[in-house]
């Protein structure tokens, strides 16, 4: 039984020796500090490790790829509620932003408002598409949606954005 737990640990370093390099630029993206970086990258890898029994780690770029990117997601979310100084929300206000003149105090809050009435997987799939520039297809695949799923969230959103700048 020791081998085997030996033999996991070994797997799973050589896990993290391959894409920690992924995550830790995934991480950054969203979150834009270096060091709130690294330290998601740490609780990404910790997460999986605590689940690698029950996780099907025959893709692991995707898995990884999609566990950073709701972690980043969820830190950004409870930094705002905690109403902590979150520069790296400006990634996501590309997402928000029809009108190049809209200030990002605006933005933050018409963000806020569409996302408060979507599932968290739908801002997962906005910032897949809007901010990291995937294709359709590729979020399909990502999230594990059909395109027809994601093209039909997305337009959603754009519907959601259009309400409230008409309301404004």
């Amino acid at each position: 039984m020791k081998v085997d737990n030996q033999a996991g640990q070994k797997a799973f370093s050589e896990l993290y020796e391959a894409y920690a390099p992924m995550v830790y630029r995934r991480c950054l993206s969203l979150l834009g500090d270096d060091a709130e970086a690294k330290d998601m990258m740490q609780d990404v890898f910790l997460r999986i490790y605590d689940r690698k029994d029950s996780l099907d780690l025959s893709q692991p770029s995707s898995l990884l790829w999609n566990t950073a990117t709701r972690l980043c997601l969820n830190r950004i979310r409870d930094k705002k509620r905690r109403g902590l100084d979150v520069d790296s929300s400006d990634t996501l206000l590309n997402i928000a932003c029809a009108d190049d003149e809209m200030d990002g105090y605006e933005a933050r809050g018409l963000l806020a408002k569409i996302f408060s009435k979507e599932q968290e997987s739908t801002r997962t799939i906005a910032v897949l598409h809007y901010v990291d520039g995937m294709t359709l297809e590729e979020t399909a695949e990502m999230v594990g949606l059909s395109v027809s799923g994601v093209r039909k969230r997305l337009r959603t959103l754009q519907a959601g954005i259009k309400d409230l700048e008409v309301k404004r």
